[in-house]
């Protein structure tokens, strides 16, 4: 069972092999003595994702002019532990070109106030 002991990177507190972040500070948990198991990049980014904002159904948050910024997007709210799903806008659907026209970014409703937080800032283009 010790082998399978977190511990926080950042204030060095055990946790239960349960628990995927820190209570005091809120950064991901690693396994005692770095050796971190393998894992897939959908475990990894699953392991980011915060439980409270994974919850309800699905609410557009955004809307991304392309696929590679609907992308960023996705990056930006991941690293905030907020999970969302990119789709295609309506009208769009452009089979000669998969990554052209405007997605819709949308996450669970527990999320949604978190993401439009986290994808406002100031002096931003239009507002």
């Amino acid at each position: 069972m010790a082998n399978d002991a977190l511990i926080c990177p950042t204030c060095g507190r055990a946790h239960a092999p349960s628990e995927r972040f820190c209570e005091t500070c809120g950064v991901p948990l690693v396994h005692r003595g770095g050796k971190e198991p393998a894992m897939s990049e959908r475990q990894q980014r699953a392991r980011k994702i915060k439980p409270q904002y994974a919850d309800g159904k699905l609410v557009k948050v955004a809307r991304a002019a392309n696929q590679p910024e609907a992308e960023f997007i996705e990056g930006l709210l991941l690293e905030e532990g907020i999970p969302c799903m990119l789709r295609r806008s309506s009208g769009f659907d452009v089979a000669e070109s998969l990554a052209a026209g405007p997605r819709d970014v949308l996450v669970p409703e527990s999320g949604a106030e978190a993401a439009r937080e986290a994808l406002a800032w100031e002096g931003r283009p239009g507002s």
